[in-house]
This record gives structure tokens, sequence and C-alpha cells, in this order.
């Protein structure tokens, strides 16, 4: 019996701070990292200011939590398709369904990690960089493989890659399910248009 009351405290633990995670990303997204203090968090999820501290350390730690989270699911999804046979359409396509996926599911932790990483410690800031270096080294890698194989256009990767980028970040700013699309036809709409120009049978 004690044993399952110890399990059980930990995942209410658990769950709390999750629950401290997402009201956190919500905040943030409305008011601004530096806008939202941990009074306003903690009337969000029904705490008092000094319980909270119990599951979480500091506002610093929520940001790190949030951002970090959304970076590894990033990359480790990224690599997953990396290592598939599919050919590079197929992954530039997966790819794109990836960003809208995430968004859908949590935009606002999206939108926090998208919008202000930069108030990480310098510390956390350049680790922060460095995995969203590695996506994009990974993303411009299968563009730049497709090319040489004949898929794509060739071009600048650079250019493919952060217009390709730059498009399936903006999702996070004008997505809501109140609009009149679908995450479905959302995402069809974005691999028709970004794929459009990186494929070499719409040259013609």
């Amino acid at each position: 019996m004690t044993q399952e009351l110890t399990i059980n405290k930990k995942i209410n633990k658990i769950n709390k701070k999750e629950l401290i995670l997402a009201e956190a990303a919500t905040l943030f997204k409305e008011k601004g990292f530096g806008g939202t203090s941990m009074r306003d968090l903690a009337e969000k999820v029904g705490m008092e200011a000094a319980s909270m501290y119990n599951h979480i350390k500091s506002k610093d730690e929520i940001l790190e939590l949030i951002c970090f989270k959304i970076a590894n699911q990033y990359i480790s999804q990224l690599q997953e398709i990396e290592n598939t046979n599919q050919t590079f359409q197929e992954k530039l396509n997966a790819i794109i369904g990836l960003h809208v996926q995430l968004i859908i599911e949590d935009s606002a932790s999206v939108s926090v990690a998208n919008n202000d990483w930069k108030y990480l410690s310098e510390e956390k800031k350049n680790q922060y960089k460095q995995i969203r270096k590695s996506y994009e080294k990974s993303f411009a890698n299968i563009i730049e493989q497709g090319m040489e194989n004949g898929e794509f256009k060739k071009m600048n990767v650079s250019v493919a890659l952060f217009t390709m980028l730059s498009s399936l970040r903006w999702i996070e700013l004008w997505y809501k399910p109140s609009r009149d699309i679908t995450p479905q036809e959302l995402e069809e709409d974005l691999k028709t248009l970004l794929m459009q120009g990186m494929l070499k049978e719409y040259r013609e």
C-alpha cells in the first residue's frame, strides 16, 4: 500500500508539472516571457505560488524545459524521417507534416521555442542554438541530396532551406482551430505550395 501511494504521488507530481508547463507556454505566448510572472502562472493553474515551487524551480527552468522539449521533438522525429528508405520528396513532405503536427498539437510551446529562446541563460542558449543548427543542417542535407539525385531543381540550398523554414514557422502565428481550414487541408496546401518550387516536374 505504501508503494502504491508513493507511485500515485509521483504521478500526481508529474501531472501537475505538465500542467504548469502547458499553462506557462500559453501565458508566454500571450504575454511574452518577460511579461509573465510566477504569480500570473500560479493563478492560471490554481495553485499558491509557494506550492508551485514544489514542482518547478523557477520561470527560467520552465522556459528551458519548454524550449528543449520542442527542440528535441523536432530532432528526434527528423532523425526518424532521415533513416527511412523514402524518396527525398517523401522525406520533405514528411518534414512539412511534422511541423504542422507539432503546431496543431502544441502551438503555444512551439511559439515559445520559436520566439522566447533568446531569454535562456547564455549556457542554455548556446546549447539550444546548437540543436537548431543541427536540425537545419539535417534539413539542408535532405534538400541537397534531393538536388543531387535529380528529384529537386538545382538552387541555392540555403535559400530553399530558410524559405521553407520561414513558411513553416509562420504557421504558429496564423493558425487557430477557428480558421476555416482543417489541419489536413493546411498540411496539404503547404506541401503543394512549398514543393511546387522544389520539384523538377513543376518547371515545365
